[in-house]
């Protein structure tokens, strides 16, 4: 049996690298695409997955995309590239919207060049997000639900959304698009709230940090785990066709929440004390409560989660409690003037 072959785009980012490591327990050949030489995950990802094969390529750039394609030869194709921080989408939209949606396309027409070039199928994945639904229009979110994103992000995530059914149906590419809602880990980075939170609760513990500043506190989420997502991407593209399929744990918590746990992980009852209220993090236009139905993805797919969200907490504090003790014993020893 001919091994199988899969790319990914954003495979230095949280997800992307829960899916080469899933896809490489399933015997794949996995290819990631990276941004240009000097990409500075690129060394953590080679020493994580010194098997993973990495092609340089830039989703503003087809002709590039297509070299990719043809060096990897995929049969799986994962596009989880993207400027995926919410926050930043406000300060540059532009840039916001030539990655996040016009990349899609991008990568959408080097699969279809590349099919027609080999005659060889290839399943196309697109990562789109629960921020498509923003000011929600109906409470649980499922796949039928009218999208009306509230930021950059959100409207970029619906171009390529869109785009990908459109491949679909012009095509009939089998290109799949799983409308994730929102998923931590410990790889999570570090200018998201939940990995925010749990490394400041770290650091707080261990008398590294005084406080953290935050928004919105009583903004709500519907908060699963990266690791058990990424097995549902891989899921939707084992399917005889192709769909659209809302992954998430059916359960909204707040930032409150979040906190609660966090800090009673590490001994701390009363977080208030810790916790600042910065103006500078509430967004222009909120999102206030993401919930979704994934009823579709459990009966097609056979996937549910298997991380709830108190583990999942403890997981990140956890995991930042390890590494912050070992950054500490790794300083060397502070030099005082006499």
């Amino acid at each position: 049996m001919t091994q199988k072959r899969a790319l990914i785009t954003g495979i230095t980012g949280q997800d992307g690298l829960y899916l080469a490591e899933l896809l490489q327990t399933k015997g794949y050949e996995v290819w990631g695409l990276v941004r240009g030489q000097n990409n500075p995950k690129v060394g953590a990802l080679r020493e994580e997955f010194p098997d993973v094969k990495i092609v340089t390529g830039d989703l503003l750039d087809l002709s590039s995309l297509m070299k990719s394609m043809t060096l990897a030869r995929p049969d799986e194709v994962y596009n989880l590239g993207a400027i995926s921080f919410v926050a930043y989408s406000w300060e540059n939209a532009r840039l916001t919207t030539d990655v996040t949606g016009g990349g899609v396309l991008n990568m959408l027409e080097a699969v279809r060049l590349y099919q027609d070039i080999s005659d060889h199928e290839v399943r196309f994945y697109q990562a789109s997000s629960s921020e498509m639904f923003g000011r929600v229009q109906e409470v649980p979110q499922k796949e039928t639900t009218l999208l009306w994103p509230r930021s950059p992000y959100g409207v970029a995530k619906v171009y390529g959304h869109y785009m990908t059914i459109n491949y679909r149906e012009s095509y009939g590419m089998h290109a799949s698009s799983g409308v994730l809602f929102n998923h931590e880990s410990p790889r999570r980075g570090i200018e998201f709230v939940t990995r925010k939170i749990s490394n400041a609760v770290a650091r707080i513990s261990l008398g590294l940090q005084d406080s953290i500043s935050l928004g919105n506190l009583d903004a709500k989420r519907d908060w699963g785990f990266a690791g058990d997502y990424v097995e549902a991407m891989y899921l939707m593209l084992q399917q005889d066709e192709a769909d659209d399929y809302v992954i998430s744990t059916g359960e909204t918590h707040s930032i409150r929440e979040f906190l609660d746990i966090a800090f009673t992980e590490v001994g701390i009852d009363d977080w208030e004390r810790y916790v600042k209220i910065d103006p500078q993090f509430f967004r222009p236009a909120e999102v206030d409560l993401l919930i979704g139905d994934s009823a579709k993805a459990r009966e097609k797919l056979g996937w549910t989660p298997s991380v709830s969200f108190p583990e999942l907490v403890r997981m990140m504090v956890a995991g930042d409690l390890e590494s912050e003790r070992t950054r500490a014993q790794a300083a060397p020893p502070a030099v005082h003037a006499r």
